[in-house]
């Protein structure tokens, strides 16, 4: 047998649906889905910058929520840098 090892965690039922879902849709065990998922998020941790990493969940206080709200209801105007981005300006021509 290889070495393999046996672990334990609470994830939530729409979670376990999902991999349920698709270990079957595809012939697959579920511990090879998550084994492959896992080794696959922990490349990606260890190759990507950690500032391009974003949460698959974010936890709001009750303040920087309303922060939040506030921001999308007035959002600030659009920077000399986002408007050249979205007209589809080269980004290159920004930096001179």
């Amino acid at each position: 047998m290889s070495d393999v090892t046996q672990i334990s965690a609470f994830i939530s039922t729409t979670t376990r649906d999902r991999l349920e879902r698709f270990a079957v849709a595809r012939g697959l065990k579920k511990g090879a889905v998550i084994e492959a998922a896992l080794q696959h998020h922990l490349q990606a941790l260890d190759e990507l910058p950690v500032d391009l990493v974003v949460p698959a969940r974010i936890v709001l206080t009750p303040e920087s929520f309303e922060r939040l709200v506030d921001s999308v209801a007035h959002p600030p105007p659009p920077t000399d840098a986002m408007k050249a981005l979205m007209s589809g300006q080269a980004v290159g021509a920004m930096d001179d």
